[in-house]
């Protein structure tokens, strides 16, 4: 599959790229930055995905998170996709900040007319990294996955719905509960339909439930002034409880900061402890 790049600038001694390419899963084109770290250059590095939440393209991460010397130190190629399919031409699909464009949450759809075009989790899951690892010095069996609010959501249900797959999973401030609150019901409800037993398939408190072993580290960073904390929209407590019950290792971290009015400088602030937390299974 061809690969178009779109940019290049060197950093930390690595080179931060994007590239835009032609999806199977998603008919229409795509961009994603990659992150090469300096030890790229000399032999395969393990790595971590990142995905962005509501409104965010593969641009967020990348110009506002600060992660690069974390993942140069580390030598972790550090991946980020955009949030949704663009330029479909679906009526509709710019209509609302929270459904639609930039806010694909990560599911494969089943209903008119979303279902041919919003299916980031399948894009997520398999054409990416297959995208990734034959065009980049990856090692395939070292991979790990985190995000922030939507893309929270995203990356726990990848790794609950994957076991094995990932070696470590991390979230900003995640939905955790998406069936019991007003985004997870909207976006939900519009590309999967009213048949609420199919949204159980993407929601991490409800696979939590039935995931096989406790071989999964989990940790979470929640800003305790969050607005959509307090909108009851991210739902930790759900999660964590689920989690307890069911033994799962997660380390949940209320932090002092919001992340809603400036989301990228509480990302930021705690994004090393995140990159070491991969980097712990990822270089183990």
């Amino acid at each position: 599959m061809a690969l178009k790049q779109v940019s290049s600038n060197k950093c930390f001694e690595g080179f931060q790229k994007v590239f835009e390419h032609d999806s199977a899963e998603l008919k229409c084109k795509m961009k994603f930055g990659i992150y090469l770290p300096p030890k790229a250059e000399t032999g395969k590095c393990p790595v971590l995905y990142w995905l962005s939440g509501l409104t965010c393209t593969e641009q967020n991460f990348i110009t506002k998170a600060g992660f690069h010397q974390a993942a140069a130190e580390h030598g972790l190629i550090v991946v980020a996709p955009d949030t949704s399919p663009r330029g479909c031409n679906i009526e509709g699909e710019d209509e609302s900040w929270d459904f639609g464009t930039g806010a694909g949450f990560y599911v494969d759809a089943t209903e008119d007319p979303w279902k041919t075009n919003y299916r980031m989790y399948s894009y997520i899951k398999d054409e990416l990294p297959k995208l990734i690892n034959a065009n980049f010095p990856t090692d395939p069996e070292r991979m790990s996955i985190f995000g922030h609010s939507m893309g929270g959501h995203g990356a726990l249900i990848l790794a609950l719905k994957n076991p094995g797959k990932y070696k470590s999973v991390s979230a900003f401030a995640p939905i955790c509960n998406p069936i019991q609150c007003q985004w997870g019901k909207k976006a939900l409800g519009g590309y999967l339909g009213s048949d609420v037993s199919k949204w159980e398939a993407y929601d991490a408190t409800q696979l939590v439930k039935s995931y096989p072993n406790s071989h999964l580290d989990i940790l979470i960073d929640q800003g305790k002034d969050d607005q959509f904390l307090s909108a009851g929209q991210l739902l930790p407590d759900n999660f964590i409880a689920a989690c307890t019950e069911q033994k799962i290792p997660v380390v949940f971290r209320l932090q002092q900061a919001s992340c809603f009015c400036s989301p990228y400088f509480f990302i930021a602030t705690f994004i090393n402890d995140h990159i070491k937390h991969h980097a712990k299974y990822l270089n183990a």
